[in-house]
């Protein structure tokens, strides 16, 4: 015993009584403590990071686990690992959307289908300029011809028409088109009427092939996003959140002011609720500088202040993710604080979150630059 004491004493100043060891000992544990948190600073535990063979210039968008890009001439699909899976040559001036499984291409009068794997499933001529397609999981709207009175074009995923739309949009211009329903047998569309005294937006309802199944004007808000969620179609306006059912018929008592807030992202689940997370509209300009976000579920509507400015946010698991130039940070919903991690991309700076990819994977852009980023778990 006596030997362990003196290996043990070696170094301790002689007048060092056991209690002002004792005494040490604990300031030195609450200063440790203190430091957790106020930082909240996490060793990164399995992050990631891969840089992509390609630019946030070229249209890079999120399909499923994969990631496509346009470079002009081609459009390109790449694991996250970087890996090309398939290229399809398309030529100058093209656009494209995704949906879940299907994806459509669009250049001057032609447009493509093809499937998750990138093969072709429909591939024909619409007679007119596009001005763009949309997907779901059984249709694709193409809207064709003239900004103001356009016709609206819906084919299956094998280019058989199923619906075509003129005379619900005349004097009108088409700002965006979608699916909803359990088997994406609805269409819902927003528009600005033209040539009314006052500008006013509206959405038309349609069930697919067979009829127009509600109207419903929205004012002079514009809207910008609209999700299916539990049964309910929400479109969200710079001012307000309409919530409607299927029929197009509105539920006045489930809208929610949203004015000063834009929607940043939305993690939408099978059944249930989705979340819905909000940053304040003055910090999402061309230059994200997020400080605070609001998210949104069923009747929970909480507020975060995050820890520094960051330049954007996506919600995964029903938790917060968001992300500042260095680190990213993550909250539980009933969460009090954020703990930090430190991004795996050693001397770049984050300048954008581009979006979420299956499997708990985001593509962040360093300027011009685009990684692919594990996110932090529990």
């Amino acid at each position: 015993m006596n030997q362990w004491k003196g290996k043990l004493g070696k170094g301790v100043p002689k007048n060092v009584t056991v209690r002002n060891r004792v005494i040490l000992a604990v300031v030195s544990v609450i200063m440790l403590a203190s430091v957790w948190l106020v930082s909240g600073l996490s060793r990164p535990r399995g992050l990631s990071a891969v840089r992509l063979n390609c630019y946030a210039s070229q249209s890079v968008t999120p399909f499923g686990e994969y990631v496509l890009y346009y470079d002009g001439v081609s459009i390109h699909c790449l694991t996250h690992s970087g890996a090309v899976r398939w290229s399809l040559a398309v030529g100058e001036g093209a656009g494209f959307s995704v949906g879940a499984r299907h994806m459509a291409v669009w250049v001057n009068t032609q447009m493509y289908i093809l499937d998750y794997g990138g093969r072709p499933t429909y591939q024909d001529t619409l007679g007119d300029v596009i001005q763009f397609v949309r997907i779901g999981s059984r249709y694709a709207a193409a809207v064709i011809g003239p900004d103001t009175s356009p016709m609206l074009v819906v084919r299956d995923m094998r280019g058989t028409q199923v619906d075509k739309e003129a005379d619900a949009f005349r004097d009108a211009m088409i700002l965006d088109v979608g699916f909803y329903g359990d088997q994406g047998q609805y269409m819902w569309v927003t528009l600005l009427d033209m040539y009314g005294t006052v500008s006013g937006m509206t959405l038309k309802t349609f069930e697919v092939g067979k009829k127009n199944t509600g109207e419903s004007m929205l004012g002079e808000s514009t809207p910008y996003r609209v999700l299916f969620e539990n049964g309910r179609l929400r479109v969200i306006t710079t001012r307000q959140m309409h919530t409607y059912n299927f029929q197009g018929i509105e539920s006045t008592a489930d809208a929610m002011l949203v004015y000063g807030w834009q929607l940043v992202d939305a993690e939408i689940p099978p059944r249930g609720d989705a979340v819905m997370l909000f940053a304040p509209t003055a910090q999402t300009g061309s230059i994200l500088s997020l400080s605070e976000l609001r998210y949104l579920t069923g009747t929970t509507d909480r507020r975060f202040t995050l820890p520094t400015a960051c330049v954007g946010a996506v919600v995964y698991g029903r938790a917060i993710y968001a992300f500042a130039p260095d680190f990213i940070y993550r909250a539980e919903a009933n969460a009090q604080r954020f703990t930090a991690y430190e991004l795996p991309v050693q001397g770049r700076k984050v300048t954008q979150v581009i979006g979420l990819l299956e499997g708990g994977r985001v593509l962040l852009a360093c300027t011009d630059d685009v990684y692919v980023v594990s996110l932090p778990g529990d």
